[in-house]
């Protein structure tokens, strides 16, 4: 797994976290005045005035989804283009062992094929 792809997993997983805390706290909060917890309860939904944040959860729960699968798509086309200019590098690795005499032109060639 991708540096980038802990980190946006981490990020999310902590903000996922504290919606779900500040949900269970404002619901506790606002909740306790209207009669407390009872066998019955405060009454027909009196306790679930927090019920608007629902909306907002899965928003911000649907774009850190949205989120992770950019930030895994990127890396991997990060990580093929690092393959790519590896390749590159190499290339031009050879090029100068031959320019300075260090291996044949018939190696040269051979060592091309094989990177190519």
């Amino acid at each position: 797994m991708s540096k980038n792809v802990k980190i946006a997993l981490i990020s999310g997983g902590t903000i996922l976290g504290i919606i779900i805390i500040l949900l269970l706290v404002f619901g506790a909060i606002w909740g306790w005045p209207y009669g407390g917890w009872g066998m019955m309860g405060s009454g027909m939904m009196a306790g679930f005035g927090w019920m608007w944040l629902i909306p907002v959860f899965w928003i911000v729960f649907v774009g850190l989804i949205i989120w992770a699968i950019v930030a895994a798509v990127r890396s991997s086309h990060e990580s093929k283009g690092s393959d790519s200019s590896k390749a590159d590098s190499a290339l031009e690795l050879l090029k100068k062992r031959y320019a300075r005499g260090e291996i044949s032109k018939e190696e040269y060639e051979e060592k091309k094929k094989d990177l190519a």
